[in-house]
């Protein structure tokens, strides 16, 4: 990919312009390696190996004898039912989630996201699953690690529309009784629902010994609230409405808005859960490089 056009790829504006869902994704992360060789971030490990060294109780028969051949090492063909880490995606398709200020609605950018993790994932031969959600789970995908996986995955992706009203909470915590095997969980989310529940949920992964990364996503106008005039604001999941003039009630909007992302932040960090606000304006080179470092941690 040319250098000079790495970073466009990594733009929510440019990613709406694409059609496919598997082109952008591949954009993406192309694009984000790329970056990654000339950034701050030169050298930081990204390991795409179909192979893992010999550990004693292997058996001899998956040793690749040309591999030694070349390094006098001993390595272990690793074949689909191995992997690193099962991941489950959680994205939620709520009403709320479709509100957009510019170009990119939270639900799209969240596709955008799950889809470029999804074939990052792959690459590196981990295990992905997906869910869908609103008020409950709409699609469940279990975690596999086939690079053919990718084409369900995203077809699924692809077909996930706008539901009703959220339940997070509830959620969580019945695909917390569904996992039995430790892995990793990313929810990607706006976290428009009752926060005690949201961190309940969350708590209730932890519990079970899970790893959790969860990316909040926020249009711009949803932090500044800069609207001008006369507006007429609806809840997108009840379909109430009020008519207001904005510098009204900007001041105790902002004030909550940030007590409301302050508080569920401290909780995150309180019960060791990983968490990334993100604006869908914003460059998606962030939400992988934070995936990254989570997933480096656990290597």
């Amino acid at each position: 990919m040319d250098s000079t056009l790495y970073k466009d790829y990594l733009k929510p504006e440019i990613l709406s312009k694409i059609n496919n869902l598997e082109l952008r994704a591949k954009l993406v992360v192309e694009g984000f390696i790329t970056g990654l060789h000339r950034s701050p971030f030169h050298g930081f490990s990204v390991e795409f190996s179909q192979h893992r060294p010999y550990n004693t109780g292997d058996s001899l028969r998956f040793i690749d004898w040309k591999v030694f051949g070349r390094t006098d090492r001993f390595y272990i063909k690793q074949y689909e039912e191995e992997t690193n880490l099962k991941s489950y995606i959680l994205l939620d398709c709520s009403q709320s989630m479709t509100f957009t200020s510019s170009a990119v609605s939270k639900l799209q950018y969240g596709k955008y996201l799950a889809s470029a993790l999804m074939y990052l994932m792959l690459l590196q031969r981990d295990a992905v699953g997906l869910i869908t959600f609103d008020t409950q789970i709409k699609k469940l995908l279990p975690p596999r690690s086939a690079t053919s996986y990718l084409q369900v995955l995203l077809g699924e992706l692809d077909r996930a529309v706008p539901g009703t009203d959220t339940n997070i909470g509830s959620v969580l915590h019945s695909m917390a009784e569904r996992i039995k095997r430790k892995g990793l969980l990313i929810l990607i989310s706006d976290l428009f629902d009752e926060p005690e529940k949201v961190i309940s949920g969350l708590r209730h992964f932890r519990h079970n010994k899970h790893e959790v990364l969860v990316f909040q996503l926020l249009d711009p106008k949803e932090r500044s609230f800069n609207f001008e005039g006369d507006v007429q604001f609806e809840d997108l999941e009840t379909g109430e409405k009020i008519n207001t003039q904005p510098w009204y009630i900007k001041q105790d909007y902002q004030r909550k808005i940030e007590e409301y992302i302050g508080y569920i932040k401290s909780q995150c960090r309180d019960h060791q859960i990983d968490y990334q606000l993100i604006n869908t304006d914003t460059s998606l080179d962030m939400a992988l490089m934070e995936y990254l470092i989570k997933r480096k941690k656990l290597i």
